[in-house]
């Protein structure tokens, strides 16, 4: 089931951390598309909350995702992914994912 589609300002602040650090962290220019989101999970051994991260270099040909296993306000910068990791963020072409 769906939550609410409305969000509070701090989860609104913290998701823009997030897409804050994600820009600075793997060098992405300011009209780079990037999705923040967190999600639910009911899936067993799955975290209650978790929060998503995609984004899109070489004009938008390359997607990179990553998982966060904990809910956006709980998110520092030392969880995201190390910048020299950005190759291995790439999703293969014709890969599915239901994650983003």
């Amino acid at each position: 089931m769906l939550g609410s589609l409305r969000k509070s300002p701090g989860q609104l602040q913290a998701l823009q951390r997030i897409r804050d650090w994600t820009r600075e962290r793997f060098g992405l220019d300011a009209d780079a598309a990037l999705l923040v989101t967190e999600v639910a999970c009911s899936m067993p051994g799955c975290p209650p909350l978790e929060t998503v991260v995609a984004f899109w270099t070489e004009g938008g040909s390359r997607r990179h995702h990553f998982k966060i296993f904990k809910p956006a306000a709980e998110v520092v910068p030392d969880d995201l992914p190390y910048a020299w990791m950005k190759d291995a963020l790439v999703v293969p072409e014709g890969f599915a994912c239901d994650c983003c």
